[in-house]
This record gives C-alpha cells, structure tokens and sequence, in this order.
C-alpha cells in the first residue's frame, strides 16, 4: 500500500495548535514508538493507522525530519497571514495595556496556553504604510484562532523575548556596577 506524506520542511509549515497537540501527547508519552507514530499523524496529516503502515525506516526518517525541524531557532517575525488576514507584532511593548500584560504574562510561559499570548502579541494590521503599521485593539475574543499560527512565528516571537530579557539583564548588571564604581568614587572624594 503506498501512502502519500507531507512532510513539513519549515516550522512555518507546523501550526501552534499542531504543536500544542504533539507536547500534549508527548508528556503522558515521553518517547517510544507511539510518540513517533503520534509525530507522524499530526505533523504530515495523516491517520494515525496509517502511520502504522509505514516501513520502519520511513517513519525514522520522517521522525528524524520533523525533530531536527523542531530544533531550529526561527527569527523573529513581525507579519505574517492567517487565513487571509495579515497580523503584526505588538508595535510597541511599552505601550501594553494592564490587560494585555496580565493575558501575555500569564500565558506565554505555558505551552498548552501558548495561542491566548500570541492572541496578545499578533493581531490584525489597521493600517500599514511601508515598514509601519497600527494594530486592531486587543480583545480577549477567540484566542484559539492563533492555533492555526506558524510555528515558526511563534517560536520567533518567544525567542525574540528571550533575546530582550538577556540584553535587559546585561544593561541592569552594567548599570549596578557603574553604581557601584560611581559610589566608591564618592566615597574617596568624601573621605579626602
């Protein structure tokens, strides 16, 4: 019997809901036979009897494929389109209502929440002009629409905070210390 797959090659080709599904599954089943079958049926769509079928080989080739796929650090992306709809990333994070921030930082840290932050963080473009554009403002209406989001977005976008908590820490540890240095300096001079 042959059976036609499609196997994504890009964490774009992957939705947020398809990876919500797999970490899932993978938790009460944390390697082993089932989990790479479970991979196969949701990541290339297709029945999980199916993917029963498949040469071993084949399926440890596929398996291999959609785990180095998964391994990839994507960049951070400011649009995208879903279903027809362009959204873009949150133009300015200092600007963040209190309700944003509650619904961002209770859920972006917890995968099986992962679309209600990327509710917050990406929504439909207003109006673009060049490289700018302003966002629809944030309701808290139908996150589960973002489940069907790249992968590869929301991967990027969490990387992307990753990124600005280092540099933050960088500069908070850079400035403490020229505190500290400029403190002492005082201290000889008050002392002379």
């Amino acid at each position: 019997m042959k059976i036609e797959i499609n196997v994504p090659t890009s964490l774009n080709e992957v939705t947020l809901g398809q990876y919500q599904k797999y970490l899932k599954i993978a938790e009460n089943n944390p390697e082993g036979n089932f989990l790479d079958a479970k991979m196969i049926e949701i990541f290339c769509g297709i029945p999980l009897s199916d993917s029963y079928k498949l040469k071993m080989s084949s399926a440890t080739a596929i398996v291999d494929i959609i785990n180095e796929l998964l391994s990839q650090a994507p960049k951070h992306t400011e649009r995208f389109e879903l279903n027809g709809i362009e959204y873009g990333f949150i133009p300015d994070l200092d600007e963040m209502s209190l309700g944003e921030y509650i619904d961002l930082d209770n859920n972006v840290s917890k995968w099986e929440q992962m679309h209600v932050a990327m509710n917050v963080l990406y929504r439909p473009i207003k109006i673009k002009k060049g490289t700018k554009y302003s966002i629809k403002e944030y309701t808290a209406e139908d996150p589960d629409k973002m489940k069907d989001m790249p992968l590869g977005v929301a991967i990027g976008s969490l990387f992307f905070f990753y990124n600005l908590g280092l540099e933050l820490s960088s500069h908070t540890i850079l400035s403490s210390v020229n505190q500290q240095e400029m403190e002492t300096i005082q201290e000889q001079l008050t002392s002379e």
